[in-house]
């Protein structure tokens, strides 16, 4: 259907259009009003005393090895190449023996958590961090995996938890999007899915393999018009969209997209320089790392500084953390940046003030199997694995549930995926009963029908 004005209704469209926005534009400056303002949520729930403001997701696509990161398990040296019989140890491949972890573990902090070689700088910063060793997931795969793990769900539709806190909570900085997701190219998928959700609070990725905010952003600036032209184009295409509605009816997602096209035009007065990670002093940034993500940890700490109210930060290079096969060569190797990068968010967050109202999740879709794969690998492990999570209102110091003798099953004060998210929507003023979007006849929400507050690992 092809949509066409009259010129009366071109002149009453660009008339009334423009002379409205120009209004808000004049009554705005008189006034002082901040256009880059909070804007309020959508959750309609009972206030709950908020700890956080905001959310860093640490995503480590492919399923981390607890096994050799943070839950020692000195009976797999006992049971070195065996199958006990009394132990469920069932994958989705083949698997041979109990595969002991070659790498050292060594007690940090107060609490004396017990941490990997591979990870000093994340064990010198263990004081903050709230380890849970019980968690648990439903599937095995990667795909519906990841869905579970950022939207509550192994369908492939549903909103992302970012989606959700923003459509709850709203955004404290209009010039920028309130969901950012960073990765080695513009990430996309469940981490950013709005799913029925309106579309203004999907994710928006970036990919950040180069520092300079012209790659990082390109074609952000218009090197045509000056902005005082935009702003008219934009005003045009406004009120041509009003009248599209007025004409046939409200459309979420012609909203969403123009709520879009003004923010991208409000970016260009801020986001440049926010996304510049070179203005940091030298010593911050060697104190991340020069990699891509180090470079999207530095980002996301400027990023929630900024009002940003959910980022995700992906590691680099797709399922990197799939090890099927020579998982400790792999480990010894990539384990060296993430620990740098992750550490050094939490420890810059903490001397700035702002991991108190910052939540820094890690993790991925599962864990590995303490059962070798090909000999030198790991297989998936929904079963039982492990994941942090810091600031915010979390307990620092302490490792909380724990696996089976193995590490294969999560056994001790389990937490479901539907468990931390209700979790972390608690700190952040929500309860997560009550975030909820009506969709299709029914109220949905990103626990679904399940999950528990873990208020032991809460101070």
């Amino acid at each position: 259907m092809t949509f066409r004005l009259s010129r009366r209704q071109m002149i009453e469209a660009i008339g009334g259009g423009i002379g409205v926005v120009g209004m808000a534009g004049m009554w705005s400056d008189l006034l002082g009003a901040d256009l880059g303002a909070a804007s309020p949520g959508h959750y309609k729930g009972p206030k709950l005393p908020a700890k956080a403001k905001h959310v860093i997701m640490l995503y480590l696509n492919g399923g981390p090895s607890q096994i050799d990161m943070f839950d020692p398990k000195p009976a797999l040296f006992k049971y070195a190449g065996q199958r006990p019989n009394a132990v469920d140890l069932r994958t989705e491949r083949t698997t041979g023996g109990l595969f002991p972890s070659p790498f050292e573990y060594k007690r940090y902090g107060r609490g004396g958590v017990e941490v990997s070689e591979l990870l000093p700088q994340l064990g010198s910063v263990i004081d903050d961090v709230t380890v849970i060793r019980s968690m648990y997931t439903f599937n095995p795969t990667h795909t519906p995996g990841r869905a579970m793990f950022h939207t509550g769900s192994i369908l492939a539709t549903r909103p992302s938890m970012g989606s959700w806190v923003t459509y709850g909570l709203g955004t404290e900085n209009q010039n920028l999007p309130s969901f950012v997701a960073l990765g080695s190219a513009p990430p996309s998928g469940p981490q950013t899915r709005s799913g029925f959700l309106p579309s203004e609070f999907q994710g928006i990725g970036f990919g950040v393999s180069d520092p300079d905010p012209e790659k990082i952003i390109p074609n952000l600036r218009n090197k045509t018009l000056d902005p005082a032209s935009q702003r008219t184009d934009l005003d045009v295409l406004l009120a041509m969209n009003q009248n599209q509605e007025r004409t046939f009816g409200e459309d979420q997602f012609l909203e969403g997209r123009i709520k879009s096209m003004e923010t991208a035009y409000r970016m260009q007065f801020e986001a440049m320089d926010l996304f510049d990670i070179r203005k940091e002093p030298q010593n911050i940034r060697d104190e991340y790392g020069p990699t891509a993500f180090g470079t999207g940890c530095l980002l996301a700490r400027r990023l929630v500084e900024a009002g940003v109210r959910y980022v995700n930060v992906e590691y680099p290079g797709g399922q990197s953390w799939d090890d099927h096969s020579n998982i400790n060569n792999n480990l010894r190797k990539r384990c060296v940046d993430m620990d740098q990068a992750a550490a050094a968010l939490i420890r810059d967050l903490k001397r700035r003030g702002k991991l108190d109202e910052t939540l820094v999740v890690w993790g991925g879709e599962f864990g590995r199997t303490p059962v070798s794969e090909s000999g030198t690998g790991r297989d998936h492990n929904p079963y039982g694995f492990t994941m942090f999570v810091a600031g915010g209102g979390f307990k620092g110091g302490i490792a909380y549930g724990a696996t089976d003798e193995f590490g294969f099953k999560a056994e001790q004060n389990r937490v479901s995926m539907h468990d931390l998210h209700a979790t972390l929507l608690n700190q952040l003023g929500m309860d997560h009963t009550k975030l909820t979007y009506k969709y299709a006849g029914r109220d949905f929400r990103l626990t679904d029908v399940q999950g528990e507050i873990v208020r032991d690992i809460l101070a």
